[in-house]
């Protein structure tokens, strides 16, 4: 049974600046430096009229992964990521997938940026599937357990992107 992500964030800006902080080319890129691990990099952005289409790839050391996973796989995880943004009157709607190298599985996760109450408030919810008899569902609840911490610090980093230049 695939693990669940649920992510939840709260911002004091509007969902235009917010959706800036998480998805602008230059917001990525210093996110991906300060926060992004091992050899992350942007390897694609393709801004659209009605949205935006980017692929991160983020790093993990083998120092930080669960004896579980390193007896899976030899040396660094990469986590390669694909995003699609979608514009649609005041909300921003984003959908990821994410793949783990050497391990045989798959990250899905929707997202939704809305304005809610005089803030904005940025969801996130998906699943992680990992096709490993006996250790799959172990590996799921870390995978996802990793993903909701990594979701919160991208949203502290671009609430503090946000504060530095308002």
């Amino acid at each position: 049974m695939p693990s669940r992500i649920e992510h939840r964030a709260e911002f004091a800006h509007s969902v235009s600046d917010v959706y800036a902080a998480q998805t602008g080319e230059d917001a990525l890129r210093a996110r991906l430096a300060d926060i992004g691990g091992h050899n992350s990099a942007l390897l694609d952005y393709a801004p659209g009229a009605d949205g935006v289409r980017f692929h991160l790839r983020q790093g993990v050391g083998a120092d930080k992964l669960p004896s579980v996973v390193r007896n899976l796989h030899r040396g660094d995880l990469f986590v390669d990521r694909h995003e699609t943004w979608r514009i649609a009157g005041e909300t921003r709607t984003g959908l990821a997938e994410a793949t783990v190298s050497g391990i045989p599985g798959e990250i899905k996760a929707r997202t939704e940026l809305r304005a809610e109450g005089g803030k904005t408030v940025l969801r996130t919810t998906g699943e992680v599937k990992i096709h490993i008899p006996l250790v799959g569902g172990k590996l799921e609840g870390f995978v996802a357990e990793q993903i909701t911490k990594l979701l919160a610090s991208e949203a502290e980093y671009s609430a503090q992107w946000l504060a530095e230049r308002s």
